[in-house]
């Protein structure tokens, strides 16, 4: 099976945060000597605070912490011992204050994260399955990995989307005891409430479904004795329902509890929990203080507090009524979340508002889809109705501001977030008119010359071989093998060409990237669903081409001015065609607008390397190998020249129709038998189309000592006039692979050809890059830019970067 270079989450993960970090907007530090809630200093400015997730205020109360003080006094720093001995002595009195505010007894953990590490893998049965919410807290999808070892289906549906979590429900409902849909009562960044009558409605629908909430955004601003959202919504805890609240955030203490109605569930999570087992107690500090706060909200003092922080959020939610800001959810929650689209415009308000004396949470990736880049704004009680009032016309005179220098506009934004669908007009010149850029449907509107001059060197898409493409793909019958062309001409105001591209629209799958083990899971539900997981794409370039898409005349003073009308224009027709994602692709793994690329709301991922031989000349096989490296000669001498002897080549312009048959039956061999880059199977027009094509041949090897005196293997080649040779596709019969060498038989003879016909160049393609490289191919990483609705698609993909044994219920 062929290998690539998978992309790695964590690396993309770090490149966005990395970049964020640089333009001084995450991983600050405080520098106050006394915190007030009210104010925060930082790089020595003091600013407002409406960063925190205390909104209450409750952290700064005398009693917590004149509590937390005695504590340490009477009872140390801590109490080293695991809960399962014994607990030291103020548990008791807090289990008891929190059992009196929600009427059941509670599970006190140390803190949220190790309290779903307790609680799921011991709720979760073998023979249950989860769905997740796409946005539920990472805390809660990194205990569900857990599970995955166990063999138990780990699901994902897209953000509140309960037609898709109905769908789920019904695939599983056969293969399973319990389904579980686990959810944020509170979403901790949009500030979006979990949609709680509906979720109910489902379980009397669905007798199997149960419901986990993580409720810590929703804890004491909400509800009786500030129990929370999901309490208030619910009323009363049912039998089906996991609830995770916080004793720290708005609690102003430390820790979290966990509650559920089955005593005997109850008992069995506390004496194997893991984390409950095997890790400390809290602190005594923190149990005193919890207990503190507890006394608060049993009094009627609670609602006091949430009366205050209630009129406060009014009062805000009043000033942004009268402004235009896009905020994204419109409710009574302490959380709101100003829409920006781009991580440049982002980092410029963020900063605005830093100058302005006000501290903000940037909301970014992967918090947040990367076109969902935003500012959190949380509301406490520390906050006075000036510092909101000062706020709230600070954003109003920033915003357009931070809009103007990142071209960006407030219509993007609403688009990117789905707020508001608006007819764009479309953008033919720069406001200077300095760039004038033209879009075309067809290759036949582009003058031959002229692409050939900027494009044509590149793998298939001289201007014949975008011929061939549109001709096969742009009204194929195979909705999964059907593409629209997008071709964008960038010139200056002299007519100069600054910038040449081409884009298609059509179906991927969600895995085309993934391992193996992903894809091959996958198609096993493509059986009876094949469009399952996958996704309409605009994308530069196309499945069936590889290499440098887009040219840019770097030398030329208006070449980023070009680049950011290009991201203008495609994001517009991104918008229109409503696809899910948007890919620029191949660029170089270090290129000059990799920060222009980004600031523009595009996550990078890496993609498979790609494969080149070029400037090879040689008139004898022994003239090749001296050209490679002492081990490659090796391998040379030893799997590939030995075994060309048994083999007939030849090089055919046509194939009859048997022999396509047998092509294509080949082809088929080598896309059931490899799922490196898991694309959409091509049909056998696609390979008809390319024998009555003149630039099209094919390499075909027949085994002499076949009797049957088929043909075993072909390499479907391009020939690019422009003087670079394209194996695009290849067929093997697997009855001969191994014993005859055939794969590294055919890359050799590939190679022979090319330079046969005094090709300079061989675009080798994208998979089994250490094969090509004894070969003599030169390595070239790649990277590709994506935008993309929301997260799902990408997530759910790390989610089953794992063995197929481990995501597949046996």
């Amino acid at each position: 099976m062929a290998k690539i270079k998978h992309n790695n989450f964590i690396d993309t993960v770090d490149e966005v945060l990395s970049g964020a970090k640089k333009e001084g907007v995450l991983h600050l530090y405080a520098e106050d000597q006394v915190l007030t809630g009210r104010t925060i200093q930082i790089k020595g400015k003091g600013m407002f605070h409406f960063g925190t997730t205390g909104y209450l205020g409750l952290e700064q109360d005398i009693r917590l912490k004149e509590a937390a003080i005695a504590a340490i006094h009477n009872y140390g720093t801590q109490f080293p011992l695991s809960k399962s001995y014994i607990s030291h002595p103020l548990y008791s009195e807090l289990e008891r204050k929190i059992e009196k505010m929600y009427g059941i007894p509670p599970i006190i953990t140390k803190n949220s994260t190790l309290g779903h590490l307790a609680v799921i893998p011991t709720l979760i049965r073998d023979e249950d399955a989860v769905i997740m919410d796409h946005q539920v807290h990472w805390s809660v999808q990194n205990a569900c990995q857990l599970l995955k070892l166990r063999g138990i289906p780990v699901e994902m549906i897209r953000h509140s989307n309960l037609d898709m979590l109905e769908d789920k429900i019904k695939q599983l409902s056969s293969k399973c005891n319990k389904i579980w849909y686990m959810a944020d009562g509170v979403y901790s960044m949009f500030g979006d409430y979990a949609p709680i009558p509906e979720l109910l409605a489902l379980t009397q629908k669905y007798a199997q479904l149960n419901l986990y909430f993580d409720d810590v955004h929703g804890m004491s601003w909400k509800g009786k004795n500030g129990t929370g959202f999901i309490f208030e919504a619910i009323n009363e805890l049912p039998e089906n329902c996991i609830i995770v609240s916080t004793l720290s955030k708005t609690f102003g203490a430390s820790g979290a509890t966990v509650f559920c109605k089955n005593q005997k569930l109850r008992e069995k999570i506390k004496n194997f929990g893991g984390p409950l087992t095997f890790s400390a107690q809290l602190e005594p500090a923190s149990v005193a203080a919890a207990i503190a706060s507890a006394d608060i909200h049993l009094s009627p003092e609670i609602g006091l507090k949430q009366k205050g922080l209630a009129d406060k959020i009014g009062y805000f939610n009043q000033l942004l009524s009268k402004g235009d800001l896009p905020i994204i959810s419109k409710n009574d929650s302490p959380v709101f979340f100003l829409g920006m689209g781009t991580p440049a415009t982002a980092y410029n308000f963020v900063q605005r508002l830093f100058k302005e004396g006000f501290f903000l949470n940037l909301g970014i990736y992967p918090a947040v889809p990367i076109k969902n880049t935003g500012i959190r704004i949380t509301l406490s009680s520390h906050n006075q109705q000036q510092d909101i009032t000062a706020l709230a016309e600070a954003m109003e005179y920033h915003f357009p501001k931070a809009l103007e220098e990142t071209n960006n506009t407030e219509n993007k934004i609403k688009q990117a977030f789905g707020i508001e669908s608006r007819k764009t007009v479309k953008i033919s010149e720069s406001k200077e008119q300095e760039l004038f850029i033209e879009e075309k449907n067809t290759i036949q509107e582009i003058e031959k010359s002229e692409w050939n001059q900027y494009m044509g060197k590149q793998n298939i898409f001289d201007w014949e071989g975008m011929l061939y493409l549109e001709k096969t793909f742009s009204q194929h019958p195979d909705p999964t093998n059907q593409w629209d062309f997008y071709y964008y001409i960038i010139k200056d105001s002299t007519g100069n060409i600054i910038l040449m591209t081409f884009f298609t629209y059509g179906l991927w799958k969600d895995d085309m990237l993934a391992t193996e083990s992903v894809s091959k899971y996958l198609e096993e539900i493509r059986k009876t669903n094949p469009l399952y997981l996958t996704s309409k794409v605009f994308s530069m370039g196309s499945l069936f081409t590889e290499g440098k898409h887009c040219f840019i005349n770097q030398e030329h003073p208006l070449a980023e001015k070009a680049i950011k009308l290009l991201l203008d224009n495609i994001e517009e027709k991104y918008n229109i065609l409503n696809a899910d994602m948007l890919v620029l692709r191949d660029f170089e793994e270090e290129n000059k607008y990799n920060k222009t690329i980004l600031d523009q709301g595009y996550f990078k991922i890496d993609m498979p390397e790609s494969c080149v031989v070029q400037n090879q000349t040689w008139n004898s096989n022994e003239e090749f190998v001296n050209g490679l490296s002492s081990r490659s000669r090796k391998h040379f001498n030893k799997e590939i020249e030995p075994y060309e002897k048994y083999f007939d080549v030849t090089i055919k312009d046509k194939l009859s129709k048997s022999e396509i048959a047998r092509a294509y039956q080949l082809y088929n061999n080598v896309k059931d038998n490899n799922y490196a880059i898991n694309t959409f199977r091509y049909t056998q027009d696609i390979f008809e189309n390319m024998n009555e094509n003149p630039n099209w041949e094919f390499i075909v090897l027949a085994l002499k000592a076949d009797s049957e005196n088929s043909f075993v293997g072909i390499m479907f080649c391009y020939k690019n006039n422009n003087h670079t040779y394209v194996p695009e596709l290849i067929g093997m019969d697997y009855k001969w692979a191994k014993e005859y060498q055939l794969y590294r038989q055919l890359l050799f003879q590939t190679i022979k050809r090319a330079n046969a016909l005094k090709f300079q160049k061989i675009d080798f393609g994208v998979s089994a890059s250490f094969e090509k490289r004894k070969l003599g191919a030169r390595i070239i990483p790649k990277v590709a830019y994506v935008q993309a609705r929301d997260n799902y698609a990408m997530e759910l993909m790390n989610t089953l970067q794992n063995d197929y044994k481990s995501i597949v219920k046996e």
